[in-house]
């Protein structure tokens, strides 16, 4: 029987889906009429939801959720071509699927994770997908992980890590009471994810054989 659990953040984590995010959000400027961020400035806030990603970007938080409509129409248009998974992704989940128990927690919509995660055949190893109309409260809120282990029927958290690439994921895991783990592959810098409290890793390929060598 499986007693361990990984549950893993999905942008930076698993995939690369910055050109779908960086293109969606110029889109939905450009329909609103306001001036573009530039594109780091977009990939500081992933991994934040889209209203707050957008209310940081300078849109009047009466119209966050227009905005996070218009976004939505583009990104469903393009979220499959425009997304990879990151390097040994498939590779490191299949071996961590032999021992592990694994789901995914995101603030991205589920509806889309769950369609990028068929299209890059990464679906089957999951047992459940936490995304953001999942919850009310969103990372770093402990909310999102403690409905994937309620939905895995997990109660006992001592074998329970998550593995994400930002602070959100790290204080989410620490307020859940479970194990972080950060990731440089993502949006995050080593340091930063330190002193967030996490381990850090280079890869889900490193994550994965930590865990299973403990």
């Amino acid at each position: 029987m499986k007693k361990k659990v990984i549950l893993f953040d999905l942008d930076g984590t698993l995939i690369d889906s910055t050109d779908a995010i960086l293109y969606s959000f110029h889109k939905t400027f450009d329909s609103l009429g306001i001036e573009n961020p530039s594109d780091e400035e977009i990939k500081n806030q992933i991994g934040h939801p889209l209203p707050k990603m957008f209310l940081s970007l300078g849109v009047d938080e009466k119209d966050t959720n227009r905005a996070s409509d218009i976004y939505k129409s583009f990104y469903s248009k393009v979220h499959t071509a425009k997304t990879i998974l990151l390097p040994n992704v498939a590779k490191a989940l299949k071996k961590a699927h032999s021992f592990t128990r694994l789901g995914v927690v995101t603030t991205k919509t589920g509806k889309y994770s769950i369609e990028l995660l068929k299209h890059l055949n990464i679906y089957q190893y999951f047992e459940t997908i936490i995304g953001s109309e999942d919850v009310t409260y969103h990372k770093p809120h402990p909310e999102p992980i403690l409905k994937a282990l309620s939905n895995m029927g997990i109660k006992d958290k001592k074998s329970v890590w998550m593995v994400g690439d930002t602070c959100m994921d790290i204080e989410a895991s620490i307020n859940a009471n479970i194990k972080p783990i950060g990731l440089e592959c993502g949006y995050s810098d080593s340091k930063t994810l330190q002193n967030c409290g996490a381990i850090v890793l280079k890869s889900v390929s490193e994550a994965v054989d930590y865990i299973e060598d403990l």
